[in-house]
């Protein structure tokens, strides 16, 4: 009977402890609670600007390459020793140069040969057509001495286009490359000489989806830019779009032909294309800076004058969701979302929420250009 009355007095003693220790932290938490209700709401910095449509030409962009209008490795067609070497690596050379000439002794000994034959037998024919009009010889031999003055011409004309294939000349005007012969040196037929490139005018292939189809024609402007060439920026015109749509990416190749004369593009070269269209779209235009992007969709913070629970009045924000359009540099257009004359936060976005109060500080903007050359580019 003892033992059961200690270990009541035990538990009686535990519960009263927690009880008291309860009590000690329900009050801590009251006190604590009260603390925050009191503390003033947290103000975000942010930078903002007052959200104004402007009239957008819209333009279709893609990248593209570039190629030459004429462009051929210079090789040859008989095989020879390289006698003489007449261009320089990266020279620019007219239609009809001499390029390189390979030993023709031999073909100019049996063109010599050839011409000689052929001398004779039209000495032979005129003696046999004299002899024709006067009737003392027979139709027979004329026509076997005009068959032998044939085979001589014919014989002398091949003689020639082999000297001829032997002389390489340039094709077209235009640009060589690196050179791939040296003096001296036996070529098998077909082998390469220098790549000639015509550089003046030059052709821009890119590829727009099967979607844009209807928005471009043949002589369309067309605006190229080039990486490596910035403040460059040249013009030319569609003139060709491809019948065919690739089956594997559903886009169309089209074609653009513009004035190369300082031979800044070289084929090969990535460029940034865009054609614009005849159409003119309005819309709100706002930095970059100022939309954040989420999987839920993108959304915008407008400022406005709101109220907290105990009626005090702030600046704070509005989460909105917007439709984004066309990019230009470091400004979006808004197709949906935020109506002119609204006030947009343009930076600071990532720290702020739904009721958040903020303090508009526009002593620094962020860049809101439509073509920004970053330093590190």
């Amino acid at each position: 009977m003892k033992k059961i009355t200690l270990i009541a007095i035990a538990v009686g003693a535990a519960l009263a402890i927690w009880a008291v220790l309860g009590s000690v932290k329900y009050f801590q938490f009251q006190s604590a609670m009260a603390g925050f209700a009191n503390m003033p709401m947290r103000v975000e910095s942010v930078t903002s600007q007052v959200a104004a449509e402007e009239d957008w030409i819209p333009a279709l962009r893609a990248i593209g390459s570039t190629a030459a209008v004429q462009g051929v490795t210079v090789s040859t067609d008989q095989p020879g020793i390289v006698t003489k070497i007449n261009f320089e690596s990266g020279q620019k050379v007219n239609q009809g140069d001499l390029l390189v000439q390979l030993d023709v002794s031999q073909e100019e000994a049996q063109l010599r040969s050839a011409a000689a034959q052929q001398k004779l037998a039209a000495l032979n024919l005129q003696r046999q057509q004299n002899l024709m009009k006067n009737r003392v010889t027979a139709q027979s031999e004329l026509d076997s001495s005009q068959a032998e003055f044939d085979q001589a011409t014919a014989h002398v004309l091949e003689m020639k286009s082999v000297v001829d294939k032997k002389t390489i000349r340039a094709p077209f005007s235009g640009v060589l490359g690196i050179r791939a012969v040296n003096l001296g040196q036996y070529l098998q037929s077909g082998a390469a000489i220098a790549p000639l490139q015509a550089l003046d005018p030059i052709y821009v292939n890119f590829f727009l989806p099967q979607q844009e189809l209807g928005k471009i024609a043949a002589g369309q402007n067309v605006h190229i830019k080039a990486d490596g060439l910035p403040d460059v920026k040249f013009e030319g015109k569609v003139n060709a779009v491809d019948a065919v749509v690739d089956e594997a990416t559903r886009n169309v190749q089209v074609q653009a032909t513009l004035a190369n004369p300082q031979g800044l593009l070289r084929p090969g070269m990535f460029v940034n294309a865009e054609v614009p269209q005849d159409t003119v779209s309005r819309h709100v235009v706002l930095p970059a800076t100022a939309i954040q992007y989420a999987p839920y969709g993108d959304t915008v913070f407008i400022i406005e004058n709101m109220t907290d629970p105990k009626g005090v009045a702030y600046k704070g924000v509005r989460q909105q969701i917007v439709k984004v359009g066309e990019s230009r540099g470091d400004r979006i257009a808004i197709v949906s979302g935020v109506k002119p004359g609204e006030e947009v936060c343009t930076s600071g976005v990532f720290k702020l929420r739904q009721g958040s109060a903020v303090d508009v500080n526009n002593s620094i903007l962020p860049e809101n250009n439509l073509a920004p050359t970053p330093e590190d580019t």
